[in-house]
């Protein structure tokens, strides 16, 4: 690696290394943020709670942009091409923060931080209760499952819901293999 490498990695994770930590005082701050959410839903003061939902959201918005920043510099010097021409670093970055948004397709309203402010705001007066509309991901989920499942063993045939102790997929080849020796040294293959 030439000098000139070395200096932009170096460079790019002490960059990416300050974004990370404006990443996690984000994290922090909605932390906080849920808590007052708690306390004004306790008090009954649900305007307060929603102007904390909003806030939040924006909170969400420059949390994924810092993370996408701290991410696409990093990546800057494996595409960093070095040329007799100046290097516009800024849209290397802005192209690669854009490749990185683009990869990611969830929106703000289900971002994880999001959804755990508004699960801990719910569980203020609804705890052990779903939150409206997750009822359905479970029926979805357990569907869904059902139809990935074996149904029958793929040695004996039979139902797996009939077999005593079935072994798991990855016990399967040591048997398979083992039966296979056993038939090879009594000669059957």
């Amino acid at each position: 690696m030439s000098l000139m490498a070395t200096k932009l990695v170096n460079t790019a994770e002490v960059a990416s290394s300050d974004a990370q930590t404006l990443v996690a005082d984000m994290r922090k701050a909605i932390s906080t943020m849920k808590s007052l959410a708690v306390d004004f839903e306790r008090d009954g003061k649900s305007d307060k709670v929603k102007k904390l939902e909003e806030m939040v959201l924006e909170m969400v918005a420059s949390y994924e942009d810092c993370a996408a920043m701290a991410q696409a510099i990093k990546a800057v010097p494996g595409v960093y091409q070095p040329s007799d021409q100046p290097t516009d670093f800024k849209t290397l970055i802005e192209v690669e923060v854009s490749k990185i948004k683009g990869a990611s397709s969830a929106s703000q309203q289900n971002h994880p931080l999001f959804r755990q402010f508004r699960e801990t705001v719910w569980n203020v007066h609804h705890a052990g209760q779903p939150m409206p509309g997750e009822e359905q991901e479970d029926i979805v989920m357990t569907s869904t499952q059902m139809s990935i499942l074996n149904v029958t063993c793929p040695l004996t045939g039979k139902p797996v819901i009939e077999l005593i102790d079935p072994v798991r997929w990855y016990e399967y080849n040591s048997i398979l293999y083992f039966c296979i020796s056993l038939n090879i040294l009594r000669g059957v293959f």
